[in-house]
């Protein structure tokens, strides 16, 4: 992938040469620019502007990707997750295990100003000026209806906006682009200053309450088959609810750790004081984007079964828990990335489904196409609820310290462990999403070719020597159930796979993102205590279980008043994102917003012990790495390459 950009300092002419290999998944993105030689020629008819369309488009991040080009942080680099920290360019892997390692790295705070790990400074700053060449000369395209026009203006503001949102989300106050200097702009005005992080805010919602603005935007796209991945206005106001809640969020609510960063000449680049009011504008604008998605048809996903086999319940309840993630354009799918498609695939095509599938059963010759190196870490195994609907620590009919202890798996269990198994304490009376999105040993895997719940099903076994123990020395043993479709399965020759869009907003997470800003700007018992009951609860009916108050306050429960508080129901509605969004790319932004990072950051990686062979040997947790995060690791340092270009630029606190 070329592209030839003029000074920035000189020029606003772009010349590039851009192409894309895209993935199976067919869309509008399959159109990109070619050869196209200035400005002028980009906007001369439609078939050229829908192509610098395509080049707007082209620069949304790569969610999920922890292997290709511009690879997502947010994977490797959270909690969730183990890699092989030792992987370099020079294994058998290439660069695969480089950008993987990359984010572990990123996660043991080993990151650089230097060379910043994932540092998308320049990459994001060009798709501004991609952006802004587009609104500046879209109207001067001959051709097209003004109706498309306004849309496609729409779209791409509404892009502008999101980028300038993800600079602020990795680097905290930023250099707002708000147009392209002109040619002959002077050397003091390309030396651009970082503005105050509520101006950056301010001037996002701007752009977002532009595009949505009239009805320039579509409720949806008028051509699923060729235009899915676009902008609409559920989208966009989906966008705007998140960026309004990070806004009020501590990180950049009254941060105080953040007091001393400010310009050369004095200017504070952080609010250290709090202000109550951006959750209420969070709390509103949530609520609007629940609404359009609601008059536009989504809705949480419910499995319609289908087939010859009728499923019991809670097989059902599974079905609808993993398919709610990667069934492409479900139902309660606002808004899929079609340019970050999570694949199956070999090494070679470093797909995530590949490296999160454990293999199942044992095939001859089989050529090796499930490499399972990517394992979840312990600890999210310790974050699900009990089948009571409670967090472990608050059930008082479990044991955290026998959490560990061996048991054995009877009738009952046998659609959630397999039957005559030995397995420890904490596989057994969990919640439906533990059993849905967490593959353990022992542990029942449904589908992979074999539907029929009457039947003995899949389950996975990791201990050593065992067929799903695939380097285990190096391993947790611990699959994410949540990223492989159902009907993935294994071949002698290939794994088998389906590939979806990445979801980058589902309606579950707006659930619980307006749920979270009632909570903090009225508490549980005000103005719309009601809605902040209904809609979590609504995630967590889907998952089979109760409600926020029948769970806490009854029987089973150590803390029977939790949620009458701010405090309480703020722990309650942290965890339930934790689960509902585990391994979506979510946790590691939620983390920081909340500044809960430091906590749940400095701790070990932790598995179990693939070296043994025998359940009380290989059920004892060993731990892999440390993690590391300081108050530095809340935002990116900007490359000292920059900053030596630009000396306006200050840089972040501790780098």
């Amino acid at each position: 992938m070329k592209k030839v950009f003029s000074n920035i300092k000189t020029s606003i002419i772009l010349l590039f040469s851009y192409s894309v290999i895209f993935s199976s998944c067919s869309n509008w993105l399959d159109v990109i620019p070619d050869g196209i030689a200035t400005v002028d020629m980009a906007f001369n008819s439609r078939t050229q502007a829908i192509k610098y369309l395509a080049t707007c488009y082209s620069y949304m991040p790569k969610n999920g990707n922890i292997f290709q080009d511009y690879p997502d942080p947010a994977m490797m680099g959270s909690d969730e997750f183990r890699g092989n920290p030792e992987a370099t360019d020079n294994s058998a892997t290439g660069n695969q295990s480089l950008y993987m390692t990359n984010g572990i790295k990123l996660s043991m705070g080993n990151q650089s100003a230097v060379a910043p790990l994932f540092g998308y400074w320049n990459r994001y700053y060009q798709a501004l000026r991609h952006c802004n060449e587009f609104i500046a000369n879209v109207g001067r395209t001959p051709d097209m209806p003004a109706w498309e026009r306004n849309q496609w203006i729409a779209e791409v503001k509404t892009l502008k906006a999101y980028y300038h949102f993800i600079l602020v989300q990795m680097y905290g106050p930023v250099p707002l682009i708000r147009e392209n200097l002109p040619v002959d702009a002077g050397v003091s005005t390309v030396k651009v200053v970082r503005e105050p992080v509520d101006d950056c805010f301010a001037y996002i919602v701007d752009l977002l309450d532009e595009a949505i603005d009239g009805d320039a935007l579509p409720m949806a796209v008028l051509n699923e088959t060729a235009e899915l991945g676009r902008i609409t206005k559920p989208i966009a106001l989906a966008i705007k609810a998140k960026v309004l809640v990070t806004a009020a969020s501590p990180l950049f609510n009254g941060n105080d750790q953040q007091a001393t960063l400010k310009n050369h000449d004095g200017t504070p680049l952080f609010n250290a004081t709090y202000d109550g009011d951006k959750w209420q504008k969070a709390m509103i604008a949530c609520k609007e984007a629940i609404d359009i998605c609601q008059i536009a048809g989504f809705k949480l996903y419910h499995y319609n079964q289908s087939g010859m086999y009728k499923l019991t319940d809670t097989i059902n309840t599974q079905m609808s828990l993993r398919n709610a993630f990667n069934l492409r354009w479900n139902s309660e799918i606002v808004w899929g990335n079609t340019q970050s498609v999570c694949r199956g695939g070999g090494f070679n095509d470093g797909q995530l489904q590949a490296y999160c599938a454990p293999v199942l059963e044992t095939i001859a010759n089989m050529v090796g196409s499930v490499k399972s190196v990517i394992r979840v870490n312990l600890k999210m195994c310790r974050l699900f609820y009990t089948d009571n609907g409670i967090p472990l620590e608050e059930d008082n009919t479990r044991y955290v310290d026998s959490l560990y202890n061996l048991r054995v798996a009877h009738e009952k269990e046998q659609l959630y462990v397999r039957r005559g198994s030995t397995t420890v304490d904490l596989h057994f009376d969990r919640e439906p999403r533990f059993y849905a999105w967490i593959g353990f040993d022992g542990g029942i895997w449904y589908g992979a070719g074999r539907y029929d719940d009457r039947e003995p099903l899949f389950s996975v076994a990791t201990k050593l020597g065992e067929r799903d123990q695939i380097n285990g020395s190096t391993s947790t043993n611990i699959f994410a159930k949540k990223i492989p479709p159902f009907d993935n399965r294994v071949t002698q020759s290939e794994y088998l796979s389906t590939p979806y869009p990445w979801p980058l907003v589902r309606l579950s997470d707006l659930y619980l993102l307006y749920a979270e800003a009632i909570n903090e700007a009225e508490g549980p018992n005000g103005t719309h205590s009601a809605d902040l009951f209904e809609y979590i609860n609504l995630v967590r009916e889907r998952a089979g279980l109760k409600g926020v108050k029948e769970s806490w306050g009854g029987p089973y429960s150590k803390n029977r008043t939790k949620f009458n508080s701010p405090e309480g129901m703020r722990d309650i509605i942290q965890r339930e994102r934790t689960i509902e969004l585990m391994f979506e790319g979510q946790r590691f932004w939620d983390m920081r917003r909340w500044k809960t990072a430091p906590f749940e950051m400095n701790a070990p990686v932790e598995g179990w012990n693939g070296k043994e062979s025998q359940a009380r040997a290989f059920y004892t947790p060993i731990s892999h790495y440390d993690q590391k995060f300081g108050i530095r690791d809340y935002f990116w340092p900007i490359s000292n390459g920059a900053i030596l270009n630009n000396p306006n630029l200050v840089q972040n606190i501790g780098w």
